[in-house]
C-alpha cells in the first residue's frame, strides 16, 4: 500500500528581481520591508513618491537630510558626517533585531556598486524553500511560512 505525502505543495518562484530604485539612502532594501510587502496600503519605498508612505517614512531624518538630497550618489556614505548619529542608531537596531548591517551595506554599495549589492541582497532575501522574497523584519517567509535563518 502506498501512502501519499500530505505535506503541502509549494510552487517554487524562480524570478525574484530586486531593483536599485528600491535601495534606501541608508542601505535598507525597501522591497524587503514589511511596509512594502504588506497586501494593503503598500509603502512604495523611500525613493518613490510620497503617496502611500507611512508617516514615519515621510518624516525620516535620513531620507529628508539636506546633504543627502544634494549628493550625487543619493546614499549616506557620501556625507562628511557618515555615519551620522541617526544612521548609527538605525544600524544598531537593524543589526540587533534583523541581522542586517546598514553600514556594511552602504560600504558594499560604495566600493563594489549597486549591482553587486543587489546580487548579495537577492541571495539573502530569497526563501530557500519556495523562492519568494522574504521580509527583512520577519523570521518566517511570507509565502510559505518557513522559518528563516537570519
Amino acid at each position: 500500500m502506498q501512502y501519499l505525502d500530505v505535506k503541502r505543495t509549494i510552487k517554487l518562484k524562480t524570478s525574484v528581481s530586486l531593483r536599485s530604485v528600491m535601495v534606501a539612502p541608508c542601505g535598507i532594501y525597501c522591497g524587503a520591508c514589511s511596509g512594502h510587502l504588506r497586501s494593503k496600503n503598500k509603502c512604495p519605498g523611500c525613493r518613490q513618491n510620497d503617496d502611500g508612505k507611512p508617516n514615519y517614512c515621510l518624516t525620516c531624518i535620513i531620507a529628508n537630510c539636506n546633504t543627502l538630497l544634494q549628493s550625487k550618489s543619493g546614499f549616506c556614505y557620501e556625507c562628511e558626517k557618515f555615519p551620522c548619529l541617526r544612521l548609527k542608531q538605525l544600524n544598531k537596531r537593524y543589526v540587533t533585531k534583523y541581522n542586517t548591517n546598514l553600514l556594511q551595506n552602504l560600504e558594499h554599495i560604495k566600493t563594489k556598486g549597486i549591482r553587486a549589492y543587489l546580487k548579495i541582497e537577492k541571495e539573502k532575501r530569497t526563501c530557500k524553500v519556495c523562492g519568494s522574497l522574504t521580509c527583512i523584519h520577519k523570521n518566517t517567509c511570507p509565502s510559505c511560512n518557513t522559518e528563516l535563518n537570519k
